[in-house]
């Protein structure tokens, strides 16, 4: 379907698919929310039934949607029970079979797009249905969204806001939220993505982070807490209040918890609790066609995406012996069948104790992206990358500042 215009109907009851194209549930429903000002209304996700649950896929972990089925990048799937929010629109549920001046809509059409950030769909083109008199038969056309645009309209004026940031960096949103008054921060961060939400928070120091979360219901709390980078959602933990830590961590996902509760055991400004557990490790019998598919995942960070971590089984972190790294440029010079084992390059580590002082000077003197953290009897931990090391050494009010030149 790619390059076409893909109809809600064909769409609706295609099988959910995992990463390996196997089964695991069936498309229900289309979730789109409001564009920008004169931009088309944007698919954030898919209502699909899996187990026995309505559960909501955000249209980010589909890689693709075919005749197939919806097929996600991942193995995981959130088993959360689904739940409409303001501003969100279901094209079965909300827009298809309703009256627009004497027409009913029988369809929408989808378009996929791609930008810098993702690959999705949009809203394209509406089918509208006239019904005949007198025995006639029905009559058909297709118009473009805009023609009927008041049937993807925002609910409130947050909701347009937070369609309008929509497609901003992170960074420049961060500039336009902080000039808000917190009763407003709250009110647009009920009305954020998900992913957008934890995009921010990312973007942000952590005591201004808890401000525009604490209105939040811990459901919510808790889909946007899931989109963070492990390293960024400990911070943020660490400054909650120890009760309202401990109802996050018993809420989350068993094994995600866990990673969050080893990152918090570490002190403050050391490795340990700089660290991301989520890089990419592979086994020295993976071969470099294995590596670079890894590496092409638009889901992983830059910085991590640079070099794969070698290792002996098991192959998640705390991990077996650690044996070395690939960098992408050795892969991209080897043939596709070569083994990781042949392409290693026997890069030190740093303990997990190190100050985070002592681990921006190894970078420095290494010319690293990320280096990897090791326990004493050398399986991987996790890695360190360049970008956090950065945001520590800088001063606290450093994004404030810099925003403040940007200004004229």
């Amino acid at each position: 379907m790619a390059g076409e215009l893909i109809y809600a109907f064909r769409i609706m009851r295609l099988p959910l698919l995992d990463a390996g194209g196997a089964a695991i549930g069936r498309i229900d429903d289309i979730v789109v929310v409001p564009g920008r000002l004169g931009d088309a209304p944007r698919v954030t996700g898919f209502v699909a039934t899996s187990q026995r649950r309505r559960i909501f896929v955000n249209a980010n972990r589909v890689i693709s949607l075919d005749t197939e089925g919806a097929r996600l990048r991942s193995w995981d799937v959130d088993l959360n029970p689904f739940k409409t929010r303001d501003g969100e629109h279901l094209l079965q549920a909300h827009i298809i079979d309703k009256r627009v001046n004497g027409e009913t809509v029988s369809d929408v059409a989808l378009r996929p797009t791609v930008n810098a950030r993702e690959t999705g769909w949009e809203v394209a083109k509406v089918r509208l249905t006239r019904s005949g008199l007198f025995g006639r038969r029905n009559t058909y056309r297709l118009v473009e969204w805009n023609e009927v645009g008041g049937l993807f309209a925002a609910a409130t004026e947050m909701a347009a806001e937070a369609a309008r940031l929509r497609d901003m960096h992170p960074s420049d949103v961060a500039g336009v939220v902080r000039a808000l008054p917190l009763a407003q921060r709250q009110l647009l961060a009920k009305e954020m993505d998900d992913d957008r939400l934890a995009d921010l928070l990312e973007e942000l120091p952590e005591q201004e982070q808890l401000a525009l979360i604490s209105n939040l219901d811990l459901d919510r709390v808790i889909d946007v807490l899931e989109e963070m980078e492990f390293d960024d959602l400990a911070d943020l933990l660490a400054e909650m209040p120890a009760q309202r830590r401990a109802e996050v961590l018993e809420a989350m996902d068993d094994e995600d918890a866990d990673v969050v509760r080893s990152l918090l055991s570490y002190a403050p400004g050391t490795a340990g609790a700089l660290m991301t557990p989520e890089i990419i490790i592979m086994s020295s019998n993976a071969t470099v066609a294995e590596a670079l598919a890894q590496v092409r995942d638009p889901e992983w960070l830059v910085s991590i995406a640079a070099q794969v971590f070698v290792v002996q089984p098991p192959l998640r972190a705390p991990t077996g012996t650690y044996l070395g790294v690939v960098h992408v440029q050795r892969l991209l010079r080897e043939p596709p069948s070569t083994e990781l084992a042949r392409c290693l390059a026997k890069e030190p580590t740093v303990s997990a104790n190190m100050s985070d002082r002592e681990v921006a000077e190894f970078l420095a003197s290494y010319n690293l992206l990320a280096v990897g953290v090791c326990d004493e009897a050398g399986h991987l931990l996790g890695a360190i990358t360049v970008d956090d090391v950065l945001d520590r050494m800088l001063p606290a009010d450093w994004r404030q500042r810099r925003r403040q030149a940007a200004q004229p």
